[in-house]
């Protein structure tokens, strides 16, 4: 069954608050093989202008993921089986990057819905704040719910 165009411009609320740790930006660092000084050395971080280690660009996946997905997956009026669910495409813009110590939030909202060729194609907008309200970044993903096979 297709997904219902109507839900386009509905937004989840806010998620709970996510403290972006010094271990967490390392590991992930780590897991995408980058080993920049400015993930790891606050020194580093400091002589090119941050008050701390900064986290690598896709670090926000982690909020998307465990935020913005689940917003959509746990919604049964919505209709998402995560069994047909592959990511297509995913963008972010900063105004500022991720720090240690941040403490995010995530607010998802339903940019779009289309159908092309039996598939429906999701896309989310994810505006990750600190929880006073400063937006750190957008993200733009969109999301290809494969056609049921017949």
């Amino acid at each position: 069954m297709p997904l219902d165009p109507s839900f386009v411009g509905h937004s989840y609320p806010r998620s709970e608050v996510y403290e972006v740790g010094r271990a967490k930006i390392r590991e992930f660092a780590e897991s995408i093989g980058d080993d920049h000084p400015m993930y790891r050395d606050p020194a580093a971080a400091r002589a090119a202008g941050h008050p701390d280690v900064i986290a690598p660009p896709t670090f926000a996946t982690i909020l998307f993921g465990r935020y913005a997905m689940a917003d959509i997956v746990n919604d049964p009026s919505l209709g998402v089986d995560y069994g047909r669910l592959v990511h297509g495409d995913m963008k972010f813009t900063y105004t500022r990057p991720v720090y240690v110590g941040d403490r995010l939030t995530v607010t998802t909202h339903i940019a779009e819905i289309a159908t092309r060729m039996g598939n429906d194609f999701l896309t989310l907008r994810a505006e990750i704040d600190t929880e006073d309200g400063e937006r750190v970044v957008t993200a733009l993903s969109q999301l290809v719910i494969r056609a049921e096979e017949s």
